[in-house]
Order: C-alpha cells, then sequence, then structure tokens
C-alpha cells in the first residue's frame, strides 16, 4: 500500500508542476483517458477522476463490493440503477444483507462513489485513489481521510458493470 501511495503522491506531484508549468503534452497520468491505449485490458490509476470523460449513464447495473473501516456499508451488493438513483440493492453476503436491511439509502450509485472521491481529494484526505476501467468507470476506489486514524478507510471495487441494461420484467 506504501508504495501504491507513493506512486499516487509522485503522479500527483507531477501533474500539479505540469499544471503549474502550463504543459499541453502527455504526462504518463491522463484523466481523460488520451495518453492511455485505447486498447489497454489494464485499468488506469489517478488522484483524479474520469468524471469528466465518463457520463454515468441514467441506468446500469453494477456489483460493489466494500470493505474495511468501522461503518454500515460493507459486503458485496448488487445494484441497479435507474434514472440516476439506486433502484434495487441486493446484498450478495451476510453483511451486505444486512447493510440493506438496516439503510437501503446508504448503498451509492458509480456517481455517488465518485463524489465521494472528489470530496476526500477536495478535502485532503490522505487517501483519495482512484482506477479506472479503459472505458472511463472507475473499478476501485480506495479512500483513507487521515493516516493515523484507525478504522476510517473505505475501498470500493466496482465489477459487473452494464450500462443501460433491459429492464427486466417490470423490475423497480
Amino acid at each position: 500500500m506504501a508504495s501504491v501511495r507513493l506512486l499516487s503522491s509522485v503522479v500527483l506531484v507531477a501533474g500539479l508542476v505540469c499544471t503549474l508549468a502550463g504543459c499541453e503534452g502527455d504526462s504518463g497520468a491522463s484523466v481523460s483517458g488520451q495518453g492511455a491505449s485505447a486498447s489497454s485490458p489494464t485499468p488506469t490509476s489517478s488522484f483524479s477522476s474520469f468524471a469528466e470523460s465518463w457520463e454515468e449513464p441514467a441506468s446500469y447495473v453494477y456489483t460493489l463490493t466494500s470493505s474495511e473501516g468501522e461503518r454500515s456499508l460493507i459486503g458485496t451488493f448488487r445494484v441497479t440503477v435507474r434514472d440516476g438513483k439506486v433502484a434495487k440493492a441486493v446484498g450478495l453476503d451476510e453483511s451486505a444483507r444486512g447493510a440493506v436491511q438496516r439503510a437501503p439509502e446508504e448503498v451509492p450509485t458509480i456517481g455517488g462513489l465518485l463524489d465521494q472521491l472528489a470530496r476526500a481529494h477536495h478535502d485532503g484526505a490522505d487517501t483519495a485513489e482512484a482506477e479506472y476501467a479503459p472505458d472511463g468507470h472507475p473499478v476501485r476506489i480506495t479512500l483513507d481521510p487521515e493516516e493515523n486514524a484507525i478504522d476510517d478507510e473505505q475501498s470500493y471495487v466496482i465489477s459487473g458493470y452494464e450500462p443501460d441494461p433491459a429492464p427486466a420484467g417490470g423490475q423497480s
């Protein structure tokens, strides 16, 4: 984890230096995806968000694995988003089923996760990192507001993303 933080810090500093110096070339950490090969099968990492280039569809499904920290949103969830809001969240393990029963409104959209990332970055979190798929949607988000605080970390893995799925038999 320390090497990821070091690499992220180096990328952030390089990006800031490049921004301040007015660089226009590829810095190696493109947030728009222009610097990465379109056929690249591996996600790219960056402190910044692809939210500027990835447009969240109004409807999609995805699997969210939320871990780390002392909070209620822990477990693996299958999430259906309709009209930009979570329409259905199904807990795929015991912890997630309990979380959905207690507080279904806490299950976020991918856009909600990107908002958390942006807020953490803006607020100067010790860690506010994401990895992105070639199409620009996040596949992993890691947050740690304070380096030495205990149990404030948050880790999200996004998988099984399917944009604009066809509604299944009147499912809401």
